[in-house]
């Protein structure tokens, strides 16, 4: 036994020598209190700490719940066995020191050990077998049942996280999952689709194959269980009743239950909801689910209802979508006929024919259309007068379309009718009143009052809308209608429509008017013929003859007037290059009276362009440049040549095009260019580039270069983009001082055009970033002596000013003393 002994002692410490426990520090310390984390399952004989006494102590013990596991020899710590979390998670150990007699002579100390959860227990379902049932139509996302796993590893760790997921569903219809599982609960509930589709008839039983998980599921090497479940489908109970109908105006108690709706479980708190808003709503449920009328009902006030039933628990969540309710109110025959209005007019002409229809009487019931109550019949009950006789008229029994009965009607026997007419349905009768009017036919045609009315001479410049003449005609058929009202046209002598005739709707007195500018040039002699004619048809057996037409004779007298140009803009397009003495554009005039005209240009005011006088064609004179102005206007005036010199003015519009004649430029004057001086490592610098050309919409696409090959291995320029490029050094040898750098610039343009601009770039000491340059370096920039020089300079020279301003100030003293003593010993003089 004592060999044995030493034998464990001596693993032990090669152990403990070979796993750096010999170290001081997070393996081995002094006593005080501890706590280690330890993972269950590891191999027997681990060793935990090593504990270090101080005299007098000389060795340790061990107690608390040490379950026969936990052993301390030598200071060592350690576990013989592997640890269970699942059978202790945490061990609460007390360790002491002793002295050489077994007396304790520090703590005991508490040491805590921490069993760590490793996977080692399979999630287990608590039924090997589930049963439940679930309504069809139910809400989906709703659990109606739930499966349970149990895992004893740590629920803290991954090791005890379970996942649950429907592996089966028996049967699968088109592939199309009907049941979802919550992963994390286990709640089984309807998809959408499962929502729709169940149908206790088609299949009234489900079985689904349930897995669970730990790990999440996302470890391959987790444990599994499964279960079976097998669900009934019931018949969902919670349907829209059918349309329901309600007679109107009913007089039997109210409340009146008139159809229910039932949850599929007992405890459901119904409510109803309108569809739209109405003034009073006249429905009711009970929480039976019973559905009453309160009050009777209108149908022509509504003639149906739309409303939803609700169901919620207790909570006062839905249990499941509303169910829409229909009402109709039926019709009972409870309105009378009524008039359209109370006295329809009706209009026949005389001579109509008879069988004619006159117009129809629309009368209306408010009762539902389409049904027998609101069938109405028309009779005509009374005519006045009966001349020339009774019955004149007829009414269409159930259209209500009146005709001419006997016979054609002379205006000048009755110009006027009443009928009563009675409208009936079933139950009610209404008078309604009808008037016919007789009324003429066009059987006259309009008489000029005279066929000549003479001659006239106007000035061609006579204002627009002036009244030149008036005219009359007079028609002998009934005033104020259209076989009376007179329209005057001008059928000849007028086809440039310069003249205009109004009338007069009460007197039918024709003014006629200058409705567009008069013209000698054109037209200096006008014989023009008025014609007088109706609105209305004539009746076929009469024509418009002589007496409806007249005539007058409109001289027109010339005026000077200025010349006309054919447009008010004159508009010509040409190359900004052209040479000078090219044709641009031209202009034409010509003056009202024949006269020559000669042509000036006005407001030329970079003196580009001049114009032929006789023939109006415009030449450059001097070169154009669209940079400076891309569309030129200028006027031009037209002058009578002889007569009274009038003139008149339009505008000429030219619009130059771009060429390519302006190279490249930088966009700015780059100053301040600068490298930190000594150059520690290559740099650059970003410049822009334009011209002043037009630019295509994509914008310039400039490529740069230097514009010198020496420079080569010293810079470089690269293009960033179609107007900046980067200049760069090559090295860092450069001296303190400035560089021109030449930079050759091509726009690419047709043709192509190149300019080379200098970019000054100075080596200088940097100071925070900042060139500083010594004053030698820098022309016209003073040093710090000369800085000094200048300030007791300008010192000194204020000085020497302010001594000659004291000394003078200092004689003038002197010079008022001496006056004054004078003046003392003076003699007065008379």
């Amino acid at each position: 036994m004592m060999v044995q002994a030493q034998l464990h002692c001596l693993c032990l410490f090669t152990l403990y020598l070979t796993t750096g426990y010999g170290q001081e520090g997070r393996f081995s310390g002094p006593l005080k209190p501890m706590t280690f984390s330890i993972f269950e399952g590891q191999e027997e004989s681990q060793i935990i700490f090593q504990f270090k006494s101080s005299p007098p102590a000389v060795t340790f013990k061990l107690s608390g719940e040490t379950d026969g596991i936990f052993h301390i020899q030598d200071g060592l710590l350690y576990h013989s066995r592997a640890l269970d979390r699942e059978t202790r998670a945490v061990h609460k150990l007390q360790v002491s020191a002793l002295d050489a007699h077994g007396a304790t002579v520090e703590g005991p100390v508490p040491i805590t050990i921490e069993v760590k959860d490793i996977n080692d227990n399979r999630p287990v379902f608590l039924q090997s077998k589930y049963e439940g049932s679930v309504r069809q139509n139910s809400r989906p996302g709703k659990p109606f049942m739930y499966v349970n796993a149990t895992d004893l590893d740590d629920p803290a760790t991954p090791n005890g996280q379970l996942i649950y997921q429907i592996v089966i569903q028996l049967p699968k219809i088109n592939n199309v999952m009907y049941f979802q599982i919550n992963n994390k609960t286990g709640a089984i509930s309807l998809t959408s689709e499962g929502s729709r589709e169940l149908d206790p008839i088609k299949n009234p039983s489900y079985n689904l194959v349930v897995s669970v998980k730990d790990m999440g599921g996302q470890n391959e090497n987790s444990f599994s269980d499964s279960t079976s479940v097998d669900i009934t489908v019931k018949e969902n109970i919670w349907k829209a009743p059918e349309p329901v109908e309600i007679v109107e105006n009913s007089t039997n108690p109210h409340p009146i239950k008139i159809t229910q709706v039932r949850w599929n479980e007992p405890g459901a708190h119904y409510s109803l909801v309108e569809k739209e808003k109405l003034p009073r709503f006249p429905f009711s449920i009970d929480q039976e689910g019973d559905i009453y009328v309160n009050q009777p009902l209108d149908r022509e006030e509504k003639d149906s209802y739309v409303f939803y039933a609700v169901a919620k628990d207790e909570l006062g969540k839905p249990l499941a979508f509303p169910l829409q309710i229909h009402v109709k109110v039926n019709d009972i025959n409870d309105n009378p006929p009524t008039c359209p209005s109370t006295m329809t007019i009706f209009e026949v002409q005389e001579n109509e024919k008879i069988g004619s229809n006159i117009g129809t009487l629309a009368a209306h019931d408010m009762d539902e259309a389409n049904t027998i109550n609101s069938v109405l019949e028309y009779r005509i009950v009374d005519q006045t007068p009966n001349s020339p006789r009774e019955g004149l008229f007829l009414v269409q029994t159930y259209t209500g379309v009146f005709q001419l009965a006997l016979q054609s009607l002379k205006k000048q026997d009755t110009p006027q009718y009443n009928l009563t007419v009675e409208v009936s349905d079933k139950n009610f009768k209404t008078l309604c009143h009808v008037q016919i009017n007789v009324i003429d036919i066009n059987d006259q045609i309009p008489i000029f009052e005279k066929s000549d009315y003479g001659n006239l001479t106007l000035a061609e410049d006579t204002a627009v809308g002036s009244t030149i003449l008036v005219i009359q005609a007079t028609d002998a058929d009934e005033p104020f209608t259209g076989s009376s009202k007179i329209l005057y046209r001008i059928t000849q002598g007028d086809s440039e429509g310069r003249l205009g005739i109004d009338t007069d709707p009460q007197t039918n007195t024709g003014y006629v008017m200058i409705k567009k500018p008069l013209d000698f040039e054109t037209a200096a002699i006008h014989n023009i013929v008025f014609q007088a004619e109706n609105p209305e048809p004539l009746v076929s057996d009469v024509k418009y003859n002589a007496s409806s037409f007249a005539t007058f004779n409109l001289f027109v007298t010339d005026v000077n007037e200025a010349p006309q140009f054919s447009q008010q803009v004159f508009q010509a397009k040409v190359s900004e290059d052209v040479a000078i003495g090219t044709k641009v554009g031209n202009v034409t005039a010509k003056d009202p009276e024949g006269l020559d005209i000669s042509y000036s240009l006005r407001g030329d005011m970079r003196g580009w362009l001049k114009i032929d006088p006789v023939t109006g064609e415009i030449f450059s004179v001097a070169p154009l440049d669209r940079e400076a102005e891309s569309l030129y206007r200028v006027q031009v005036v037209a002058t009578e040549v002889g007569g009274s010199s009038l003139s008149s003015i339009a505008g000429f519009h030219l619009t130059l095009t771009d060429v390519n004649d302006n190279p490249p430029r930088l966009v700015k004057e780059y100053t301040g260019l600068h490298f930190c001086y000594p150059l520690r490592e290559a740099g650059s610098l970003i410049f822009e580039a334009t011209d002043d050309d037009q630019q295509s919409p994509r914008g310039p696409h400039f490529t740069f270069s230097l514009g010198s090959e020496s420079l080569q291995n010293d810079w470089e320029v690269s293009k960033i983009n179609g107007t900046h490029a980067r200049l760069s050094t090559k090295h860092t040898g450069f001296e303190e001082r400035l560089y021109n750098i030449p930079i050759l610039i091509n726009d690419g343009g047709r043709p192509p055009l190149e300019g080379t601009v200098s970019l000054p770039v100075t080596f200088c000491t940097c100071v925070e970033g900042s060139c500083f340059q010594p004053t030698d370096h820098q022309p016209g920039m003073p040093t710090v002596g000369m800085a000094v020089g200048i300030l007791l300079t300008t010192f000194l020279v204020i000085g020497i000013i302010l001594t000659v301003v004291f000394i003078q100030m200092k004689n003038k003293g002197r010079d008022n003393v001496e006056n004054a003593q004078a003046s003392e010993v003076k003699p007065l003089r008379n």
